[in-house]
C-alpha cells in the first residue's frame, strides 16, 4: 500500500497564508486497534473557518499546532475496521484532515448513503455547510414568509444553501457575491431574486435599489464593511445571524463598525452561529436537505482541484474567493 501523505502545519501566518504555511509529510498508513476505522479519503473539504484554526487566537475550537495535521472534513470509504457498526466498503464522512488516510474511533464516523446523490455532497449542502445554512436560518434569523433575507457570499456552500431555503420557505432572497459570473449563477441558476455585485458598484445604494423594502434577516458570512453596510438598511426588529468573517482574516487591526448604532434604533438581534451547537439536531436537517437535493429544490456547485499536494493552493484560493461553489480536493 503506497504511504499516506498529510499536510501538517510548519508556521503559523503572519498575515495572508502562504503554502510555506504547510508541509507535506508521509507515513506508513496506520493499523486501526479496537474500536477504531481506517478510511480511505476520496474527498477533502476546504472550508473558511481553517483559517481561523491557525491564528493563534482564541476561538470555539482548539486550533492546530505547530506539526499537526490540518484540520478537515472528509469523505471517502472504510478499508478495515475494528467497529461492529462499520465494515469495508461502507461510506463515510469523517474529521480525518488533510490526508489520505484516516484512523481513527468508529464513534467519529458518519455513515452517508451515496448511492442516491455524489459522495462529495456530504461536504457541502449535505454536510457542514448545509446544516449551519439551515439551523443559521431557520433558528437565529427565523424569517417570516413575505420578509427579505440577504446573504453575502451568496455563491458559496453556505450563502448558496441560505438563499434557496429562503425562497422555498416564502421569502425574498437577495444575494450578495464577487463578480458578474458569480452574481448570474445566484440570480439565474439558484432562483435568488437579485444579486448584488460587491466589487462593481456603491453597496449601500445596490442593497436600497434590491431591497426597497429593507432587510428583515440579514446572514453574514464575511464581516467587515460589508456587515456594516447592511446594518444602514435592516428593518426594525430584523435578525442578523453571524456565520463568517472570512474577509477581516488578514487585517492588520480589526474592522471597526462605524453603523452600530442602528443596532440599538432598529432593535436589532444579532447572534453568533457554530453549527456544533445544533449537533443533536443533525439528523433533522440531514433528512430535510436530502429530500430537498433529490426533489431538485436544491441545487450546488462544487469547486474541485486534484490531488492532496494541491490543497494548499485550493485552501488559499477559497480564502481570496477564487472557487465558485463549494471548494473540494479529490483525493482518489
Amino acid at each position: 500500500m503506497a504511504p499516506n501523505k498529510a499536510w501538517t502545519l510548519a508556521s503559523f501566518p503572519a498575515a495572508a497564508v502562504r503554502e510555506d504555511n504547510f508541509r507535506l509529510v508521509e507515513s506508513p498508513v496506520p493499523v486501526p486497534e479496537a474500536g477504531e476505522v481506517l478510511v480511505k479519503n476520496l474527498w477533502l473539504s476546504l472550508d473558511p473557518y481553517m483559517r481561523g484554526r491557525i491564528s493563534q487566537q482564541k476561538s470555539y475550537a482548539k486550533g492546530v499546532e505547530i506539526g499537526d495535521v490540518m484540520t478537515g472534513e472528509t469523505a471517502g470509504e472504510v478499508l478495515h475496521s475494528k467497529h461492529p457498526d462499520f465494515a469495508p466498503g461502507d461510506t463515510v464522512t469523517a474529521p480525518s484532515g488533510w490526508q489520505l488516510y484516516g484512523c481513527m474511533s468508529g464513534e467519529l464516523l458518519t455513515k452517508v448513503d451515496a448511492t442516491r446523490v455524489p459522495l462529495s455532497y456530504y461536504l457541502g449542502c449535505l454536510g457542514m455547510p448545509g446544516r449551519t445554512a439551515w439551523f443559521g436560518l431557520k433558528d437565529i434569523g427565523a424569517p417570516k414568509s413575505g420578509e427579505t433575507v440577504a446573504v453575502s457570499a451568496a455563491s458559496g456552500a453556505v450563502g448558496s444553501v441560505v438563499g434557496q431555503l429562503a425562497k422555498l420557505w416564502g421569502c425574498r432572497a437577495v444575494g450578495i457575491a464577487g463578480g458578474s459570473a458569480k452574481c448570474d449563477y445566484v440570480a439565474k441558476d439558484l432562483g435568488f431574486d437579485a444579486c448584488i455585485d460587491y466589487k462593481a458598484g456603491n453597496l449601500y445604494r445596490d442593497l436600497r435599489e434590491a431591497c426597497p423594502k429593507g432587510v428583515d434577516v440579514y446572514f453574514d458570512n464575511v464581516g467587515g464593511e460589508t456587515l456594516d453596510t447592511l446594518l444602514r438598511v435592516m428593518n426594525p426588529f430584523s435578525r442578523i445571524v453571524i456565520c463568517g468573517r472570512i474577509s477581516t482574516f488578514d487585517q492588520a487591526a480589526p474592522y471597526g463598525l462605524k453603523n452600530s448604532g442602528s443596532i440599538l434604533v432598529n432593535r436589532i438581534k444579532l447572534q453568533g452561529m457554530i453549527v456544533f451547537d445544533w449537533q443533536a439536531r443533525y439528523a433533522e436537517a440531514n433528512r430535510a436537505l436530502l429530500d430537498l437535493v433529490i426533489a431538485g429544490k436544491l441545487k450546488t456547485r462544487e469547486s474541485v482541484i486534484e490531488g492532496i499536494e494541491n490543497a494548499p493552493r485550493g485552501f488559499i484560493g477559497l480564502l481570496k474567493g477564487e472557487n465558485f461553489g463549494k471548494q473540494l480536493v479529490k483525493l482518489g
